[in-house]
C-alpha cells in the first residue's frame, strides 16, 4: 500500500505540508489554505470564497490549537479530487478567540478524508501527540502523525 504523499494526487500531499506559515487573521489564514488546495490542483480558486462562506455560518476550530477550514456544501462542485492540506502558523492565529498554530484544510468531493480526520481526531487526544502535531517542522514528522491507522501494520 502506498503511503499518503509517495505521489502527486496523494490525499495528503508533501506540498500541501507548509510549516512556516504566517497570516495576518483568521480569514487570511483561511485563504492561505485555500491557496495550497488550489496550487495543488485539488480545488478550483472559486472553493476559496466557500470556505471563508463556512467559517462565517460555523467555527472550525475543533480544540487542542487546531482548526479544520473546508467549503460549503455548494463547494463541492469546485473541487476537483479530495484532499487536505497542513498549514502551521508558529506565532498562531486568532480564531475567533481561540488560538490556532496548526490547519487542516479540506477539499472533498467525498468521504475520502474521513480516514484522515479520524487519524487527526486521535492525534488531538493525545496531548504529547497534539504537541507534536503543532509544533512540527519537518514535513515526514506530519505525515507519520496523520498516517492512517491502517497504515501501521504495512509499515
Amino acid at each position: 500500500m502506498r503511503s499518503v504523499a509517495d505521489q502527486p494526487g496523494a490525499l495528503l500531499d508533501r506540498r500541501a505540508i507548509q510549516l512556516t506559515e504566517v497570516a495576518a487573521d483568521r480569514d487570511d489564514a483561511i485563504r492561505r489554505c485555500g491557496q495550497v488546495l488550489v496550487e495543488i490542483g485539488a480545488a478550483s480558486p472559486e472553493y476559496v470564497p466557500t470556505m471563508l462562506a463556512r467559517e462565517q455560518s460555523v467555527s472550525t476550530y475543533i480544540g487542542e490549537g487546531v482548526a479544520i477550514p473546508h467549503g460549503t456544501l455548494a463547494g463541492k462542485d469546485l473541487v476537483h479530487r479530495d484532499a487536505l492540506a497542513v498549514l502551521r502558523f508558529p506565532a498562531g492565529v486568532d480564531w475567533g478567540g481561540q488560538p490556532v498554530t496548526v490547519c487542516v484544510a479540506i477539499a472533498a468531493q467525498g468521504d475520502g478524508h474521513i480516514e484522515l480526520l479520524a487519524s487527526l481526531a486521535e492525534v488531538l487526544l493525545d496531548p504529547d501527540k497534539a504537541r507534536a502535531l503543532r509544533e512540527a517542522t519537518d514535513p515526514e514528522d506530519v505525515l507519520e502523525l496523520l498516517k492512517p491507522a491502517r497504515e501501521d501494520s504495512n509499515s
